[in-house]
């Protein structure tokens, strides 16, 4: 009995992922760097992408600086989660040229460690990353973002709204009875405003089915939602009442008239949240919501955000094997400085060229699948390409 329990519990140890002497001690020399380049980083991106802006407001616009303070910190969580990418390919490259130039590598290599098997600390590292960035990004980013544009909103009493729209355009479907008696799926209502002005729907045209054949017509100036009771209010129209036939059988005006319809129409013209302040889930509600409006342009460009959404935290994994096939080289000395003008450029090629994929993407040159991925794709083509030199 006890030999069966020795052999099973031998089993099991050989099959747990074991971490060497080697892994341990490269991930421990990784981890400085990486948060440190955290901090350099985020600090230089806020400072560039948020302070000067918020300063503007406080001086100009009257902004009290409690409240810049505040959105200020609401904003860190996003350029964290962009300095992620570039504080991986920076720690990888300055630990591995560190090594290199130490003749570390040397010494591996002679050991019979192969290259590949080198830069496992490395892809350990950046997979635990790429898990964290993705939680940030969906969990964290969007809420913090959204949160700190209202904050903005509410404080600077911002009279214009920045969510207005033209054309809006929402089809209704259900099932409608047929003369026969059978239901059939088809569109009951039809919904167009020519705009919304943040509080109110203008040039309301609203077409009714939900009987079989066209049965009203409803026109009115100016419309607007009642939360308080999920009807929609609309004022100084006229309803035009159709029979069977096609013929008009009444028409009736009015200066207050209510329509039970859904909230969807106020979500498609209100939408307050851009697409840094929705997570995946929050983006593939809104895509179809474009969907339903026929705004095919929307839809393109939401596909494509959604496959960067996915795409971005791989960065991390992808930039840790470029740094690492980079650093690994045979090289006389390693300099901080340089690793940290590499690591730059780096990361200046990948966001260039996911910006010209994405553009491609919305201009439909490109798949948005591929749109997304493809600066990824490549950026692991590098980094074997790399690794396969440096191992001959």
């Amino acid at each position: 009995m006890d030999s069966s329990i020795s052999k099973s519990l031998f089993f099991l140890q050989r099959l747990e992922p074991k971490i060497s002497v080697m892994d341990r001690y490269m991930i421990a020399e990784l981890i400085g760097p990486f948060l440190f380049g955290v901090g350099l980083f985020s600090s230089i991106g806020v400072t560039v992408g948020a302070m000067f802006e918020l300063v503007r407001k406080v001086t100009e616009s009257g902004l009290p600086v409690s409240i810049a303070i505040q959105v200020f910190l609401l904003k860190m969580p996003e350029f964290i989660g962009l300095a992620f990418p570039m504080a991986m390919v920076l720690a990888t490259l300055m630990v591995y040229s560190q090594m290199s130039s130490n003749s570390e590598i040397v010494a591996l290599r002679s050991c019979g460690i192969s290259v590949y098997r080198m830069v496992v600390p490395a892809v350990i590292l950046s997979l635990t990353v790429t898990a964290f960035s993705f939680a940030l990004n969906e969990v964290i980013v969007p809420n913090a973002n959204y949160q700190g544009s209202l904050i903005l909103e509410k404080t600077l009493e911002q009279e214009n709204p920045p969510f207005k729209e033209k054309n809006i355009f929402y089809p209704e479907f259900g099932k409608v009875e047929q003369p026969d008696g059978s239901l059939d799926d088809t569109l009951t209502r039809l919904f167009y405003a020519e705009r919304f002005d943040g509080k109110y729907m203008k040039g309301v045209t609203i077409l009714d089915r939900s009987k079989h054949g066209v049965e009203q017509i409803v026109s009115s100036e100016t419309a607007t939602w009642n939360s308080a009771e999920n009807i929609w209010d609309l004022f100084n129209g006229t309803i035009y009442l159709v029979s069977p036939d096609g013929s008009y059988r009444n028409i009736v005006k009015f200066d207050h008239q209510t329509l039970k319809l859904s909230s969807a129409p106020l979500d498609l013209a209100g939408r307050r949240r851009t697409y840094k302040q929705m997570n995946i889930a929050q983006s593939y509600e809104y895509l179809d919501l474009m969907r339903l409006s026929g705004n095919y342009r929307k839809v393109v460009k939401t596909q494509v955000r959604i496959q960067q959404k996915f795409a971005l935290p791989f960065v991390c994994l992808v930039m840790g094997l470029v740094g690492a096939a980079l650093g690994i080289r045979p090289q006389r000395r390693a300099n901080r400085g340089t690793s940290f003008g590499i690591s730059v450029i780096i990361i200046f090629g990948y966001y260039l060229l996911s910006f010209i994929t994405g553009a491609m993407g919305q201009k439909e040159i490109l798949t948005p699948f591929l749109a997304g991925w493809i600066p990824n794709f490549i950026g692991l083509g590098v980094a074997v390409f790399l690794l396969a030199r440096a191992s001959r």
